[in-house]
């Protein structure tokens, strides 16, 4: 399963109840591929606000996206939790709504041991035939799976990637020593491009939602050999890169969203809306 080198983690658009908006959430879908360059989504993710989505509308997420998308990206779908038998649960639902991949998190509050994440993941693995994509993101989970344990859980056959927030010697540890089927993916925006130059496949972005096609010219002049431009693109997308982290996620992008003509509505408590002032801020940026 080829992913791609852009994969964009996909807000999910409410209306002004709250729930889902599901005729901005195709538009969404058809923006992302068809204007930022998308190779791949990932619906009910971080960014696609999962903690706070029912078991229901991730089904019916899991099934519109893919309809949606018809194949002209890939959808990988968000299942993990810190319950194993759950994830692997909502993991054959995104297999029977026709996802060509699943998007894992390290466990979160319950904080495992290394065996224990190993065991987690394995788990889940041998449960589907879908492809596994492992999530280690320590600032949200509390906890970090170490190189050698992503590496351990490389040699399953159907784990074929890993998305990590780690830092970049890590990232180059584990590119450098995993079997040819398994790639790395960088989850932080802002080391998009030092990531790939030490081996990492692609990036997980939130930011492509704002500028995917300049990220994707970013990887293609990197690839062919111009480094200058890369860097050069690098530096251009790097305040967005930086500003749509600046207050807690989604409520960011989703605001420069609504700025670029696309609005996908509010975010859900805990999180809260931008204030005027951050807003500000972001139209400075976008």
């Amino acid at each position: 399963m080829d992913f791609g080198r852009l994969i964009t983690a996909m807000v999910t658009p409410f209306d002004a109840d709250g729930t889902i908006d599901w005729e901005t959430t195709g538009r969404l879908v058809d923006y992302l591929i068809e204007v930022q360059l998308s190779d791949s989504l990932v619906v009910s993710g971080t960014t696609g606000e999962s903690p706070t989505l029912t078991e229901a509308e991730k089904e019916q997420l899991f099934r519109f996206v893919v309809e949606r998308a018809g194949g002209r990206a890939r959808v990988i779908a968000g299942t993990g939790s810190n319950d194993t038998a759950h994830t692997i649960h909502m993991t054959k639902l995104a297999e029977s709504c026709g996802a060509d991949g699943i998007l894992l998190v390290t466990p979160y509050y319950n904080k495992p041991s290394q065996e224990g994440l190993y065991q987690h993941f394995k788990a889940i693995a041998q449960s589907t035939k879908l492809p596994v994509m492992l999530y280690n993101v320590p600032s949200r989970t509390g906890i970090s799976m170490t190189a050698a344990t992503t590496l351990r859980l490389a040699e399953l056959s159907n784990i074929v990637a890993t998305k990590d927030c780690a830092p970049l010697d890590q990232l180059a540890e584990i590119a450098s020593q995993a079997p040819a089927h398994f790639r790395v993916y960088s989850g932080d925006d802002s080391v998009a491009l030092p990531a790939i130059a030490v081996g990492a496949y692609g990036i997980v972005s939130v930011s492509s939602h704002v500028v995917g096609s300049k990220m994707k010219s970013m990887i293609d002049a990197f690839l062919n050999g111009d480094v200058r431009t890369a860097a050069q693109l690098h530096a251009e997308c790097l305040p967005v890169f930086k500003g749509l982290f600046n207050y807690p996620s989604p409520a960011p992008v989703k605001y420069a969203l609504a700025l670029g003509g696309l609005p996908v509505g509010g975010v859900r408590l805990p999180l809260v809306a931008l204030t005027d002032a951050e807003g500000e801020y972001l139209r400075q940026l976008v």
